[in-house]
């Protein structure tokens, strides 16, 4: 039975993306508690997000010159908190992403480091072989030359 190496890379993204989401929830409840995360962490990006969502679906229903007002410090916090969590999840599936990416870029440099250099060898082994075949080509003709001549060395 042959075994094929063990991908402890896609092991061990697999392992940092499930565990994102309870270090998500973790923060998003420490976001909750927190008054600093609240007021500038938090607040600020949901009431962001509100802003676009309602201004862009006041334009597909046409309104245009509709005001919006902001949510409420509660329901914003809870908004903020979500979007934090979504933004640490997304940011750790890009990390691990960019991280394969960079690991098969990597392996494929490699192979293509290692067929280059095979076939600098076997370019090397042409020509040397070439060379081979030119030389015996030469004492050939020159067998062949003295053959012919009837000057065979060795004899008298």
């Amino acid at each position: 039975m042959v075994v094929g190496a063990f991908p402890i890379a896609k092991l061990l993204v697999l392992g940092v993306r499930q565990l994102s989401k309870p270090l998500a929830n973790r923060i998003k409840a420490g976001a909750r508690r927190s008054e600093f995360f609240k007021t500038y962490i938090c607040l600020p990006p949901a009431q962001l997000y509100h802003w676009v969502e309602m201004r862009t679906k006041m334009r597909i229903m046409g309104f245009r010159g509709a005001t919006i007002k902001p949510l409420n410090e509660e329901t914003a916090a809870e908004l903020g908190a979500e979007l934090l969590g979504e933004a640490i999840i997304f940011t750790i599936g890009g990390v691990c992403l960019v991280a394969e990416y960079t690991r098969q870029s990597i392996n494929s440099k490699k192979k293509e480091e290692e067929l280059s250099g095979r076939l600098a060898a076997l370019h090397d082994q042409i020509t040397e072989l070439g060379l081979t075949v030119e030389i015996l080509d030469t004492q050939l003709r020159e067998v062949n030359r003295l053959l012919l001549s009837g000057d065979v060395p060795g004899k008298k």
